[in-house]
Protein backbone atom coordinates (compact mmCIF):
# COMPACT_ATOMS: atom_id res chain seq x y z
CA UNK A 1 0.00 0.00 0.00
CA UNK A 2 1.19 3.18 -1.17
CA UNK A 3 0.47 5.74 2.07
CA UNK A 4 1.04 9.70 2.12
CA UNK A 5 0.06 11.48 5.04
CA UNK A 6 0.25 14.68 5.47
CA UNK A 7 3.24 16.02 6.83
CA UNK A 8 2.25 18.32 10.29
CA UNK A 9 4.21 19.32 13.38
CA UNK A 10 3.83 17.43 16.34
CA UNK A 11 0.71 18.20 18.43
CA UNK A 12 -1.09 19.73 15.49
CA UNK A 13 -4.94 19.50 15.74
CA UNK A 14 -5.47 17.83 12.74
CA UNK A 15 -3.82 14.13 13.08
CA UNK A 16 -3.33 11.41 10.61
CA UNK A 17 -4.68 7.91 11.35
CA UNK A 18 -2.07 4.79 9.83
CA UNK A 19 -1.48 2.97 6.73
CA UNK A 20 -3.04 0.13 9.01
CA UNK A 21 -6.17 1.41 10.49
CA UNK A 22 -6.72 2.72 7.41
CA UNK A 23 -7.03 -0.46 5.93
CA UNK A 24 -8.70 -2.26 8.84
CA UNK A 25 -11.33 0.17 8.13
CA UNK A 26 -11.17 -0.31 4.26
CA UNK A 27 -11.95 -4.03 5.59
CA UNK A 28 -14.80 -3.23 7.68
CA UNK A 29 -16.64 -1.16 4.95
CA UNK A 30 -15.85 -3.71 1.90
CA UNK A 31 -14.60 -6.91 2.90
CA UNK A 32 -11.10 -8.48 3.99
CA UNK A 33 -10.21 -9.57 0.89
CA UNK A 34 -10.29 -5.72 -0.61
CA UNK A 35 -6.93 -4.68 -1.63
CA UNK A 36 -5.95 -1.17 -0.70
CA UNK A 37 -3.70 0.10 -3.31
CA UNK A 38 -2.88 4.01 -2.15
CA UNK A 39 -4.43 6.01 0.32
CA UNK A 40 -3.02 9.53 -0.13
CA UNK A 41 -4.25 12.47 2.26
CA UNK A 42 -5.59 15.39 1.08
CA UNK A 43 -4.01 19.17 2.25
CA UNK A 44 -7.50 20.79 2.08
CA UNK A 45 -9.81 21.30 5.01
CA UNK A 46 -9.06 22.33 8.56
CA UNK A 47 -11.46 19.57 10.31
CA UNK A 48 -11.35 16.00 9.41
CA UNK A 49 -8.41 13.93 7.64
CA UNK A 50 -9.47 13.22 4.15
CA UNK A 51 -8.13 10.84 2.05
CA UNK A 52 -8.26 9.63 -1.59
CA UNK A 53 -8.21 5.51 -1.57
CA UNK A 54 -7.55 3.61 -4.61
CA UNK A 55 -8.96 -0.07 -3.77
CA UNK A 56 -8.94 -1.17 -7.15
CA UNK A 57 -12.53 0.16 -8.40
CA UNK A 58 -13.72 2.03 -11.09
CA UNK A 59 -12.62 5.25 -9.39
CA UNK A 60 -11.24 6.21 -5.93
CA UNK A 61 -13.31 6.37 -2.88
CA UNK A 62 -12.96 8.78 0.05
CA UNK A 63 -12.11 8.22 3.57
CA UNK A 64 -12.72 11.02 6.15
CA UNK A 65 -11.55 10.47 9.53
CA UNK A 66 -13.17 13.25 12.50
CA UNK A 67 -11.05 13.76 15.19
CA UNK A 68 -10.16 12.02 18.05
CA UNK A 69 -13.50 13.54 20.55
CA UNK A 70 -11.45 14.70 23.55
CA UNK A 71 -10.32 17.41 20.79
CA UNK A 72 -13.56 18.96 19.81
CA UNK A 73 -15.27 21.67 20.71
CA UNK A 74 -18.63 22.09 21.76
CA UNK A 75 -19.31 24.38 18.52
CA UNK A 76 -17.95 21.30 16.48
CA UNK A 77 -18.52 18.36 18.54
CA UNK A 78 -19.77 15.12 16.07
CA UNK A 79 -19.77 16.62 12.67
CA UNK A 80 -19.68 14.05 10.95
CA UNK A 81 -22.82 12.39 12.84
CA UNK A 82 -24.29 15.84 12.32
CA UNK A 83 -23.63 15.48 8.70
CA UNK A 84 -24.99 12.02 8.44
CA UNK A 85 -28.04 12.65 9.95
CA UNK A 86 -28.83 15.74 8.07
CA UNK A 87 -28.55 13.93 4.49
CA UNK A 88 -31.84 12.84 3.94
CA UNK A 89 -33.13 16.17 3.99
CA UNK A 90 -31.09 17.17 0.79
CA UNK A 91 -32.70 15.24 -1.15
CA UNK A 92 -33.55 18.39 -3.78
CA UNK A 93 -29.70 18.46 -4.09
CA UNK A 94 -28.45 15.04 -3.37
CA UNK A 95 -26.96 14.43 -7.26
CA UNK A 96 -24.40 16.96 -6.72
CA UNK A 97 -23.28 15.30 -3.39
CA UNK A 98 -21.51 12.21 -3.04
CA UNK A 99 -22.95 9.05 -1.79
CA UNK A 100 -22.22 7.50 1.58
CA UNK A 101 -20.38 4.26 1.67
CA UNK A 102 -20.83 3.13 5.08
CA UNK A 103 -20.05 5.24 8.33
CA UNK A 104 -18.44 3.76 11.61
CA UNK A 105 -19.18 5.10 14.84
CA UNK A 106 -17.49 2.62 17.28
CA UNK A 107 -14.32 4.27 17.17
CA UNK A 108 -12.63 1.06 18.21
CA UNK A 109 -10.47 0.70 15.37
CA UNK A 110 -8.47 4.34 15.58
CA UNK A 111 -11.05 6.07 18.38
CA UNK A 112 -12.46 8.02 16.25
CA UNK A 113 -15.13 8.62 14.07
CA UNK A 114 -15.08 7.65 10.01
CA UNK A 115 -16.97 7.80 6.99
CA UNK A 116 -16.69 6.02 3.61
CA UNK A 117 -17.99 8.30 0.38
CA UNK A 118 -17.62 8.29 -3.39
CA UNK A 119 -15.80 10.44 -5.15
CA UNK A 120 -17.17 13.16 -7.05
CA UNK A 121 -16.13 13.62 -10.54
CA UNK A 122 -14.68 16.92 -11.85
CA UNK A 123 -12.64 19.61 -10.07
CA UNK A 124 -12.05 21.62 -6.78
CA UNK A 125 -13.25 24.81 -7.64
CA UNK A 126 -10.53 26.04 -5.02
CA UNK A 127 -8.20 24.47 -7.63
CA UNK A 128 -9.66 25.58 -11.11
CA UNK A 129 -12.28 28.45 -10.30
CA UNK A 130 -8.77 30.87 -11.12
CA UNK A 131 -7.73 29.58 -14.20
CA UNK A 132 -11.14 31.03 -15.72
CA UNK A 133 -11.11 34.89 -16.94
CA UNK A 134 -12.66 37.30 -14.18
CA UNK A 135 -15.53 37.71 -16.81
CA UNK A 136 -16.78 34.36 -16.19
CA UNK A 137 -16.75 34.95 -12.51
CA UNK A 138 -20.05 36.69 -11.92
CA UNK A 139 -21.58 33.64 -13.83
CA UNK A 140 -19.67 31.04 -11.05
CA UNK A 141 -21.49 33.22 -8.58
CA UNK A 142 -24.94 32.93 -9.84
CA UNK A 143 -24.66 29.94 -9.66
CA UNK A 144 -23.78 29.60 -6.16
CA UNK A 145 -26.77 31.38 -5.74
CA UNK A 146 -29.27 29.49 -7.45
CA UNK A 147 -27.69 26.18 -5.29
CA UNK A 148 -27.76 28.03 -1.85
CA UNK A 149 -31.29 28.82 -2.52
CA UNK A 150 -32.54 25.80 -3.55
CA UNK A 151 -30.88 24.37 -0.48
CA UNK A 152 -32.35 27.33 2.09
CA UNK A 153 -35.76 26.32 0.69
CA UNK A 154 -35.56 23.07 2.78
CA UNK A 155 -37.57 23.17 5.76
CA UNK A 156 -37.55 21.82 9.25
CA UNK A 157 -39.61 22.14 12.48
CA UNK A 158 -37.06 22.90 15.11
CA UNK A 159 -34.00 25.08 15.20
CA UNK A 160 -30.52 24.48 15.65
CA UNK A 161 -27.93 21.37 14.72
CA UNK A 162 -29.85 18.88 12.69
CA UNK A 163 -28.64 16.24 14.92
CA UNK A 164 -29.61 18.16 18.17
CA UNK A 165 -29.72 20.21 20.42
CA UNK A 166 -32.98 21.77 18.52
CA UNK A 167 -35.28 23.97 19.95
CA UNK A 168 -38.50 25.51 19.66
CA UNK A 169 -37.33 29.20 19.17
CA UNK A 170 -34.35 30.87 16.76
CA UNK A 171 -33.78 32.80 19.81
CA UNK A 172 -32.88 29.48 21.78
CA UNK A 173 -30.55 28.23 19.25
CA UNK A 174 -28.71 31.55 18.31
CA UNK A 175 -27.52 31.88 22.67
CA UNK A 176 -26.80 28.59 22.54
CA UNK A 177 -24.65 29.01 19.59
CA UNK A 178 -23.01 31.91 21.79
CA UNK A 179 -23.15 30.84 24.47
CA UNK A 180 -20.87 27.68 23.60
CA UNK A 181 -18.87 30.28 21.43
CA UNK A 182 -18.01 32.14 24.56
CA UNK A 183 -17.19 28.94 26.75
CA UNK A 184 -15.00 27.37 23.68
CA UNK A 185 -13.01 30.87 23.30
CA UNK A 186 -12.67 30.87 27.23
CA UNK A 187 -11.08 27.39 27.35
CA UNK A 188 -8.68 28.39 24.75
CA UNK A 189 -7.51 31.30 27.17
CA UNK A 190 -8.79 33.72 25.03
CA UNK A 191 -10.49 37.32 25.80
CA UNK A 192 -14.10 36.92 25.09
CA UNK A 193 -16.18 40.60 26.47
CA UNK A 194 -16.54 41.21 22.86
CA UNK A 195 -18.74 38.48 22.16
CA UNK A 196 -20.35 38.87 26.04
CA UNK A 197 -21.62 42.34 24.60
CA UNK A 198 -23.15 40.52 21.93
CA UNK A 199 -24.80 37.84 23.89
CA UNK A 200 -26.33 40.75 26.23
CA UNK A 201 -27.73 42.46 23.30
CA UNK A 202 -29.06 39.25 21.76
CA UNK A 203 -30.70 38.11 25.32
CA UNK A 204 -32.13 41.94 25.64
CA UNK A 205 -34.02 41.66 21.34
CA UNK A 206 -34.82 38.05 21.57
CA UNK A 207 -38.28 39.66 20.30
CA UNK A 208 -36.30 40.28 16.87
CA UNK A 209 -34.46 37.21 17.16
CA UNK A 210 -37.54 35.04 16.86
CA UNK A 211 -39.19 37.21 13.59
CA UNK A 212 -37.77 34.53 12.48
CA UNK A 213 -40.13 31.46 12.81
CA UNK A 214 -39.58 29.32 10.11
CA UNK A 215 -36.72 26.77 10.40
CA UNK A 216 -34.81 26.55 6.90
CA UNK A 217 -31.86 24.14 6.28
CA UNK A 218 -28.25 25.89 6.54
CA UNK A 219 -25.32 24.33 5.02
CA UNK A 220 -22.61 26.07 6.78
CA UNK A 221 -20.05 25.59 4.62
CA UNK A 222 -21.53 26.20 0.81
CA UNK A 223 -19.10 28.49 -1.02
CA UNK A 224 -16.10 28.16 -3.32
CA UNK A 225 -14.08 26.06 -1.50
CA UNK A 226 -16.95 22.79 -1.17
CA UNK A 227 -18.06 23.21 -4.64
CA UNK A 228 -16.83 20.80 -7.60
CA UNK A 229 -16.44 22.40 -11.26
CA UNK A 230 -17.25 20.43 -14.30
CA UNK A 231 -13.23 19.94 -16.10
CA UNK A 232 -12.60 21.18 -19.05
CA UNK A 233 -15.82 23.49 -19.44
CA UNK A 234 -15.00 26.03 -21.04
CA UNK A 235 -17.34 28.45 -18.48
CA UNK A 236 -16.95 27.17 -14.85
CA UNK A 237 -19.79 24.97 -14.18
CA UNK A 238 -21.06 24.10 -10.66
CA UNK A 239 -21.30 19.99 -10.94
CA UNK A 240 -21.29 18.90 -6.90
CA UNK A 241 -21.18 20.04 -3.41
CA UNK A 242 -19.58 18.71 -0.25
CA UNK A 243 -19.09 19.00 3.19
CA UNK A 244 -22.18 20.10 4.95
CA UNK A 245 -21.10 18.39 8.24
CA UNK A 246 -22.12 21.71 9.82
CA UNK A 247 -25.80 21.72 8.52
CA UNK A 248 -28.74 23.44 11.21
CA UNK A 249 -31.59 24.83 10.86
CA UNK A 250 -32.19 28.53 11.11
CA UNK A 251 -32.23 31.75 9.77
CA UNK A 252 -30.89 31.92 5.55
CA UNK A 253 -29.46 35.07 6.50
CA UNK A 254 -27.25 33.11 9.41
CA UNK A 255 -25.45 31.01 6.82
CA UNK A 256 -21.39 31.07 6.08
CA UNK A 257 -22.18 31.37 2.80
CA UNK A 258 -24.24 34.38 3.07
CA UNK A 259 -21.82 36.07 4.95
CA UNK A 260 -19.36 35.35 2.38
CA UNK A 261 -21.16 36.92 -0.12
CA UNK A 262 -21.49 39.58 1.76
CA UNK A 263 -18.01 40.28 2.15
CA UNK A 264 -17.53 41.94 -1.38
CA UNK A 265 -20.06 44.00 -2.86
CA UNK A 266 -19.19 45.70 -5.95
CA UNK A 267 -17.36 42.75 -6.99
CA UNK A 268 -18.44 39.46 -8.80
CA UNK A 269 -19.72 38.50 -6.29
CA UNK A 270 -22.75 40.28 -6.56
CA UNK A 271 -23.89 38.04 -9.21
CA UNK A 272 -24.50 35.65 -6.15
CA UNK A 273 -27.67 37.72 -5.35
CA UNK A 274 -28.66 38.04 -9.39
CA UNK A 275 -30.61 34.37 -8.54
CA UNK A 276 -30.67 33.91 -4.90
CA UNK A 277 -32.54 37.17 -4.66
CA UNK A 278 -31.30 40.71 -2.76
CA UNK A 279 -30.94 40.54 1.23
CA UNK A 280 -33.40 41.98 3.58
CA UNK A 281 -32.08 45.43 4.33
CA UNK A 282 -34.71 46.29 7.16
CA UNK A 283 -33.49 47.18 10.23
CA UNK A 284 -34.69 44.15 12.25
CA UNK A 285 -32.77 42.12 9.51
CA UNK A 286 -29.57 44.61 9.76
CA UNK A 287 -29.56 43.85 13.79
CA UNK A 288 -29.81 40.25 13.11
CA UNK A 289 -27.49 40.29 10.35
CA UNK A 290 -24.26 41.68 13.27
CA UNK A 291 -25.85 38.96 15.59
CA UNK A 292 -24.79 36.29 12.84
CA UNK A 293 -21.87 38.23 11.99
CA UNK A 294 -20.40 38.30 15.51
CA UNK A 295 -20.79 34.52 15.49
CA UNK A 296 -19.38 33.34 12.96
CA UNK A 297 -16.43 35.90 14.33
CA UNK A 298 -16.20 34.17 17.00
CA UNK A 299 -15.67 30.39 15.42
CA UNK A 300 -12.86 31.93 13.43
CA UNK A 301 -11.41 33.04 16.05
CA UNK A 302 -11.68 29.70 17.88
CA UNK A 303 -10.56 28.38 14.37
CA UNK A 304 -7.43 30.28 14.49
CA UNK A 305 -5.98 29.29 17.96
CA UNK A 306 -7.17 25.43 16.97
CA UNK A 307 -4.93 25.87 14.07
CA UNK A 308 -1.94 27.95 15.55
CA UNK A 309 -2.46 30.57 14.06
CA UNK A 310 -1.76 33.45 16.87
CA UNK A 311 -0.96 36.05 14.38
CA UNK A 312 -3.85 36.03 13.03
CA UNK A 313 -6.38 36.31 15.62
CA UNK A 314 -5.67 40.17 16.72
CA UNK A 315 -8.33 40.60 13.61
CA UNK A 316 -10.69 39.17 14.76
CA UNK A 317 -10.93 41.60 17.96
CA UNK A 318 -11.13 44.40 15.56
CA UNK A 319 -13.41 42.86 13.17
CA UNK A 320 -15.83 41.80 16.51
CA UNK A 321 -15.37 45.55 17.36
CA UNK A 322 -16.56 46.83 13.80
CA UNK A 323 -19.70 44.93 14.62
CA UNK A 324 -20.21 46.34 18.21
CA UNK A 325 -19.98 49.90 16.95
CA UNK A 326 -22.52 49.26 14.22
CA UNK A 327 -24.78 47.34 17.45
CA UNK A 328 -24.30 50.69 19.19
Amino acid sequence: MEFQPVDRAVGAFQESVSAEQITAMCHRAFGTGTDVVSAIEFTGGSYNNTYRVDIGADRPVILRVAPAPERQSRIERELMRNEHAALPFYAPVSAMMPRTLCTDWTRDIAGRDYMWQTMLGGVSAMDGFGDYPRSMWAGFYRQLGTLTKTVHSIRGERFGPVAGPTFATWSDAVLSLLGNTVADLTDAGLDVNDLLRVVAAAEKDTAVLDEIDEPRMLHGDLFVPNVMLAEGAPEPLITGMFDHDRSSWGDPAADWGIYLARLKPGTERDGFWETYGPPDDSEAAAWRTLVYRSAHIGAVRLERHRMDHPDRIPATYDDMRAVLDLMG
